[in-house]
Parts: structure tokens; C-alpha cells; sequence
């Protein structure tokens, strides 16, 4: 049996193909002005990589912001159920899975099976997701990806306001011109991103393993600050940004046996 999932973010469509129960293929894409049509074309390319087509598929499920516009989907699932279903695959132990994307992080609680019990979502700012560490590094100066490292030889962080990211902006700006370290101003702004999301943990309940993913789970700079804050371990999957698709493609599978989930 082969199924594909696919999840609809506002930057990025994820592809995920899979066939008895193992990924056998990944793709993903730029989200653009036209989701859909980016998302049939790396569902293509995603085949093609596998060696298949598009008949082969039993079941195709969707997910994410956009899943709505999928039309050659058979189903769509929530991404907090999504993130329950791949937690619990990638690391059979997860109890607590925090998705932290682009523009939305979110926390679930869920059981061995992978079916969701408890989630949270974060208001609709983007103070605790990856476009908060985009505008950072604008504001310092540093590419994306040398925040993480150099907050990482920081020995101290500087409180900046995660409520918005107009008002972080604004303390980053304020920081600047006192010339603190810009590593320490780094480590400032992911304490401060980690607020928030473990604010959502402790919300749930602190439930062990706490699984994270999401393309900011590929950030060292944030996973060292979460766990900081957390004061636990934090444990990231290989490929934690198809976390939404494997759940998807996991959802597929099984509806394709006649189980509703």
C-alpha cells in the first residue's frame, strides 16, 4: 500500500510518499502565489524520485494552512493531529510534539498510538516562530543561518520582548546601540522565542518525551534554548521539517484500511 502526504505551509509545501508503513521518498517546494499547483508538482517529483506514479497511490491526505486548496486530495487531517501521528512514528516514546514553523508553533499532548489528546496553538503572532528569527537577523545584520551558532557562544542573554515582533525589533535596535555582543544579543533572541513556545508545554502539562519539529527544530540556536528553558532534554527526529507530511502520509495509510484517523 502507498500513500502521499502533504502539508500546505505558507512558505513551503512538504511531500511525503509512503509504502508499507517506510518513507520511501521527500520532496519539498517553495509555496509561491499558487500552493496548489506547487504541490502537484512536487508530489511528482516525489513519485518520480520513488520510482512510481500517481495510479499507485491508494490514498492522498492533506494538511497545513493551505490544505483546503489540495482538491486532488481524498482527505485532509489537522496539523496538530499530523504532528501526533509522526511524533509517536519517529520516536515511539513521544508524548508532547512542538511544531515551531515559519509563521505558527504549536504544542500537543498525545497517547502511544499517536492520537491526539491535548494541544495548544500560539496567538497569531509570529514572536514565536521562525519569521521571528528572519527579522532578527535583518535587525543584526547576520545571515539565518549563522544565528543559531553564534548565539551558541554566548555565556549570558539581555531580556527582549516576545510579545510582537515589532517591539523585539525595537529592543534588538536598543541592544545594538549599547554594543552588547551581537552573540549575546542572538542568545537574547531565541530565549526569548523559547519563552514562549515552553510557555505552551507548561500549558499542556510537562508530559515526556518532547519531541520537536518543524523547520525551526533544524535551528541549534532555538533546540539549545528550548531545552534551557524546558530544563529537560529535547529530542529532534532526522527531517523534522516533513513532520506534517509523514503524519499526513501516516493518516493516509491508515484510512486507506477503513480507520477513520
Amino acid at each position: 500500500m502507498t500513500t502521499a502526504g502533504l502539508d500546505i505551509g505558507t512558505q513551503r509545501v512538504k511531500v511525503v510518499i509512503l509504502q508499507d508503513g517506510k518513507v520511501v521518498s521527500r520532496k519539498q517546494a517553495f509555496s509561491g502565489f499558487e500552493p496548489a499547483k506547487a504541490a502537484d508538482q512536487a508530489l511528482e517529483e516525489a513519485l518520480s524520485q520513488a520510482k512510481m506514479s500517481r495510479p499507485s497511490l491508494t490514498h492522498i491526505t492533506a494538511t497545513g494552512a493551505g490544505m483546503k486548496m489540495i482538491t486532488f486530495a481524498d482527505s485532509t487531517i489537522s496539523m496538530m493531529g499530523a504532528d501526533a501521528k509522526a511524533g509517536v512514528y519517529l520516536i515511539p516514546s513521544a508524548r508532547t510534539i512542538v511544531d515551531v514553523g515559519a509563521e505558527e508553533a504549536r504544542a500537543v499532548k498525545c497517547d502511544n498510538k499517536g492520537a491526539m489528546l491535548d494541544f495548544v496553538v500560539n496567538e497569531r503572532c509570529a514572536a514565536g516562530a521562525g519569521t521571528f528569527i528572519e527579522a532578527m537577523a535583518r535587525a543584526l545584520e547576520v545571515s539565518l543561518e549563522e544565528m543559531g551558532p553564534l548565539s551558541l557562544k554566548a555565556t549570558r542573554s539581555s531580556p527582549i520582548n516576545a510579545s510582537c515582533v515589532i517591539f523585539g525589533e525595537s529592543d534588538v535596535v536598543t541592544l545594538i546601540h549599547r554594543q552588547e555582543p551581537k552573540e549575546e544579543i542572538a542568545r537574547a533572541i531565541f530565549d526569548a522565542m523559547a519563552d514562549r513556545v515552553s510557555s505552551m508545554v507548561y500549558r499542556l502539562g510537562l508530559n515526556p518525551d518532547i519531541v520537536l519539529v518543524g523547520g525551526v527544530a533544524k535551528d541549534v540556536g532555538f533546540t539549545s534554548a528550548l531545552k534551557r528553558k524546558l530544563g529537560i532534554n529535547v529530542l529532534v527526529p532526522e527531517n523534522p521539517d516533513f513532520a506534517g507530511a509523514l503524519g499526513a502520509a501516516l493518516t493516509a495509510a491508515n484510512r486507506s484500511k477503513g480507520v477513520q484517523k
